[in-house]
């Protein structure tokens, strides 16, 4: 290890050029490292790493008694976002300077903005990075909006709130006026800028999940559950109107079977099902027509699953229940006409009755097991 002479400790061993310079992918750069005159270390002393492993000597160039140059081409993109090392050594392994490659891409425009209000308290958007995503380059994603007739522009400060690419407004966003959002991306390379979507808090409504959940048995039929809900409580003070939908699973699957046409109605009974299973239940619900919005709106998430078991017996697998039926004057044709509409009909959930259904379903069990114990 040669002795040094004693020089100030500001000084720097050696100078890298360019110093940590920006790149785009598949260029080339020829850099140089010169040291100090008060470093007796030659050109010949010295040798180039990059990311820690040592650059051929066939890509060094003497410029000089004490400069000594690498050639880098076709560069590819830069291993790490803070950039790639490229280290100047003297023989002995010590490190005179370094020097940071940022070697990438510029930003797409970001597309596929989608934005979210829950309750119509705030505003949660998130967005795609752009067809490539990748830019090798640590890019900024900044979310802006403003209403569509003032001109001031706010920024979003709540990012990754709903996955990397999001960020959440938490409040004084003004109901029944037009919002204008947009995303900025921006790194070493330039700055892309998203198109402008346009929205009404009113028309991206979502809420929490129905509450209180319960699934109970019917009575003794072996088949059916009643799965009742409650209202999302945080839009009892506005007007709208909300959709349901119901999705169930036996114990020992994870394929859920969803009933779409529940309506408006907070109770349900699923029939056809599976005797002595364990059936969970999840329930979620889209306001829509908030004071008067025309668009669709917004599913909430799925209520937490709530468990019920069916009775114990020999039936067949259907689907869920319309409440409805009508009395025949034999059970005989009774029967046939039930069964051949339940096969034909066995979805949804309406307004019907079904009490005289589940008297003749429960005499015609009771029925069984009497013959079954002769």
């Amino acid at each position: 290890f040669p002795l040094l002479p004693s020089v100030s400790l500001a000084a720097d061993p050696a100078v890298i050029s360019p110093q940590d310079p920006t790149l785009l992918i598949g260029s080339s750069l020829v850099a140089t490292c010169t040291v100090s005159p008060d470093f007796p270390l030659k050109a010949e002393d010295l040798y180039w790493t990059l990311n820690g492993r040592r650059l051929p000597a066939a890509s060094y160039a003497a410029l000089g008694p004490s400069t000594l140059s690498v050639a880098l081409a076709r560069l590819n993109g830069s291993r790490q976002q803070s950039g790639d090392n490229l280290v100047c050594h003297s023989r002995d392994g010590g490190i005179l300077a370094g020097s940071c490659l940022y070697v990438g891409l510029p930003p797409e425009k970001p597309v596929n903005i989608t934005c979210w209000s829950k309750n119509m308290k705030d505003l949660t958007c998130k967005w795609a990075p752009g067809t490539e995503g990748e830019t090798f380059l640590h890019t900024n994603y900044t979310l802006k909006y403003k209403r569509r007739w003032y001109g001031q522009d706010n920024t979003c400060q709540e990012y990754h709130t709903a996955g990397t690419y999001s960020c959440h407004i938490p409040k004084d966003l003004a109901l029944f006026t037009p919002y204008e959002i947009w995303v900025e991306a921006s790194n070493r390379l330039g700055v892309a800028v998203s198109d402008v979507v346009m929205l009404d808090i009113l028309d991206v409504v979502t809420t929490d999940p129905p509450s209180d959940v319960h699934v109970s048995r019917v009575g003794d039929l072996e088949d059916q559950l009643s799965v009742r809900w409650s209202s999302p409580p945080a839009l009892k003070d506005f007007l709208f109107q909300a959709k349901y939908q119901i999705q169930y699973r036996v114990e020992d699957s994870s394929e859920w079977k969803v009933v779409d046409d529940v309506g408006n109605q907070t109770s349900c009974r699923l029939a056809g099902l599976r005797p002595g299973t364990v059936y969970f239940v999840q329930v979620r619900c889209n306001p829509f027509s908030i004071y008067g919005s025309k668009k669709a709106g917004i599913w909430s998430d799925w209520s937490n699953p709530t468990a019920a078991s069916t009775p114990r017996s020999e039936r067949v697998a259907g689907g869920c229940d319309p409440k409805g039926g009508e009395q025949n004057t034999t059970l005989r044709r009774e029967l046939k006409q039930f069964f051949g509409w339940v096969k034909k009909h066995a979805y949804g959930c309406s307004n019907l009755g079904i009490k005289l259904y589940d008297q003749w379903r429960v005499w015609l069990q009771k029925s069984h097991k009497t013959r079954n114990q002769v």
